[in-house]
């Protein structure tokens, strides 16, 4: 995670894993990407209680050690609305976590 701020309070060695665990949820979960504006990203996760407590439990601990972030996860019709908003310092940071989504599933991002 090389777009890491230097906030981040995770340890240097565990940053490889949780951008894994991005990674897993984007290719599993991921079919919708909107870029509200440059501090607010919206993501569209398929539904359903397994989905919804991955992206509750790894949105608490990416929290946890980058306090910046704000994340709402929004349950809906057609599944889950995962709302991350960053302070406009961080702007890097969030296009580093979007780049990773197109990346994961492109699909989501046409």
């Amino acid at each position: 995670m090389e777009w890491a701020p230097a906030e981040c309070t995770l340890p240097t060695e565990e940053r490889p894993l949780r951008a894994t665990e991005f990674d897993e949820l984007f290719v599993s979960a991921l079919y919708g990407l909107q870029r509200v504006g440059p501090t607010h990203l919206r993501l569209v996760l398929k539904g359903g209680a397994q989905t919804e407590e991955a992206a509750r439990d790894l949105v608490a601990r990416e929290t946890g050690c980058c306090s910046f972030f704000a994340f709402a996860l929004t349950p809906g019709d057609d599944g889950l609305i995962l709302d991350i908003e960053v302070p406009a310092v961080h702007t890097k940071v969030l296009d580093g976590l979007t780049a990773r989504a197109i990346e994961a599933a492109p699909l989501a991002a046409s």
